[in-house]
C-alpha cells in the first residue's frame, strides 16, 4: 500500500530518513509505534536529552526536564533553543501541554507503573507514545528499592540499543550508527589504558548523594552502571548490594577501605550532599571517614553525576576514572 505523507513531513525529512517508518519497537514490556518521525519530542532526563542533541535533533524538541549537571558545552547552543520544562521532575500536565509526538525518558520511575510523572497508559490515552531507555528496565525490577534492583549486571549493549532506537525513531539511523561507533572506540581506548596500568587489587566506592550528611549515603550497587564502569577498568566495587543505589553505612565502607572514593558533582539540589564540596568536607572531618586511606591520601575522584548514569557522559566518566587510576600506579 502506498503511504501518503503530509507535505510538512516530506519537507522535514529526506526519503532515506523515512525508510524505517512506520516503526515498531519493543520497549520495556510495551510496544512503541511511530507512523513517522516525531516533529516534537519531550525528553525527561539528561541522558535522553544529550543523546538527542548528539544526533542533531534539537530542532524537533519541545522541552526537557530532569537535569543533574549543566549541559555539555558542545551542546550549549542546541540546548539554548529548547524550552526547559523543569530542572527536576516535571508534572504530567506540563509535559502534555507541550503537545509532544513522543516522550522519551531515561528512568522508568519517571514514566512507568509507578511513574512520578505519569504512567504510559495516561500518555497513551492522549495518543502520545512513550519510550524508556532499555538501560533502566532490562533485567531490572523498578518496583524494589528506591531506584530499583538489578537482576543481572548492567549490559552496555542496552545503551547502544538506546542510541540506535532513538536515532531510528527520529529518522536519523545513520547518525545513530556513527555515534555508536565513536562511543565504542572511546570505551575500548579507556579500557585498554586502564588494564595496562596493572592494578590487581584496586577497589572503589561510588557516593552519589545522601538524604542528610548524618545518615548512610546512597552508593553504587554491585550490578548498576558505576559498577560496570569500575569492572571495565579493573576496579573492584566494595559494595555488593543488587540495589541500584543502596544506602550503606560508613562504618562498613571504612572497613572495606577502598583504594579510591568516587563522588558525584551535580547542579541539582534535592539533598545537602548533592553539593560535592559538602561531601568533601564530610569525608575529611567525620571521625570514621577521615581515617580511610583514600581520604588521608587524597584519592578522591570527582565525577559529574550524569557520568554515573547510562548515557553519553558515561564515556567521559570512564576516561576520567582511567586518568585518576594512572595516579595509583606504582
Amino acid at each position: 500500500m502506498t503511504r501518503i505523507l503530509p507535505l510538512a513531513l516530506l519537507a522535514l525529512f529526506p526519503a532515506a530518513a523515512l525508510a524505517d517508518h512506520p516503526l515498531t519497537i519493543e520497549n520495556c514490556g510495551r510496544t512503541v509505534t511511530l507512523a513517522e518521525p516525531p516533529a516534537n519530542v519531550v525528553s525527561i532526563g539528561q541522558s535522553t536529552t544529550e543523546i538527542l542533541y548528539a544526533l542533531g535533533a534539537e530542532d524537533r524538541m519541545a522541552g526537557t526536564a530532569l537535569w543533574f549537571n549543566a549541559v555539555l558545552p558542545r551542546h550549549a547552543d542546541a540546548d539554548a533553543g529548547v524550552p526547559r520544562i523543569a530542572d527536576n521532575m516535571p508534572s504530567f500536565e506540563s509535559v502534555v501541554n507541550r503537545r509532544p509526538g513522543l516522550v522519551v525518558t531515561m528512568f522508568e520511575w519517571m514514566i512507568g507503573a509507578q511513574g512520578v510523572v505519569g504512567r504510559p497508559e495516561q500518555f497513551a490515552d492522549l495518543g502520545i507514545p512513550v519510550y524508556v531507555m532499555p538501560t533502566d528496565c532490562a533485567a531490572k525490577d523498578n518496583t524494589v528499592g528506591a531506584d530499583g534492583t538489578r537482576e543481572a549486571d548492567f549490559d552496555i549493549e542496552t545503551l547502544y540499543a538506546s542510541v540506535d532506537q532513538m536515532a531510528r525513531m527520529m529518522g536519523l539511523g545513520d547518525r545513530g550508527r556513527a555515534l555508536q561507533a565513536d562511543l565504542r572506540a572511546r570505551q575500548a581506548a579507556a579500557v585498554d589504558r586502564a588494564r595496562g596500568l596493572d592494578l590487581p587489587d584496586a577497589s572503589a566506592v561510588v557516593w552519589f548523594s545522601s538524604a542528610h550528611l548524618e545518615v548512610d549515603p546512597y552508593v553504587a550497587g554491585a550490578r548498576g552502571i558505576p559498577a560496570w564502569m569500575l569492572d571495565q577498568l579493573g576496579l573492584r566495587n566494595v559494595v555488593q548490594s543488587d540495589e541500584e543505589w543502596p544506602t550503606v553505612g560508613w562504618e562498613s565502607i571504612a572497613r572495606a577501605d577502598p583504594s579510591v572514593i568516587v563522588i558525584a558533582r551535580m547542579d541539582r539540589r534535592r539533598f545537602p550532599a548533592d553539593d560535592h564540596e559538602a561531601k568533601l568536607d564530610f569525608l575529611r572531618s567525620d571521625p570514621v571517614t577521615s581515617r580511610m586511606t583514600a581520604v588521608r591520601e587524597d584519592r578522591i575522584v570527582i565525577l559529574d553525576a550524569e557520568a554515573m548514569h547510562a548515557g553519553l557522559r558515561m564515556f567521559d566518566g570512564l576516561e576520567a576514572l582511567t586518568e585518576a587510576m594512572a595516579g595509583l600506579a606504582p
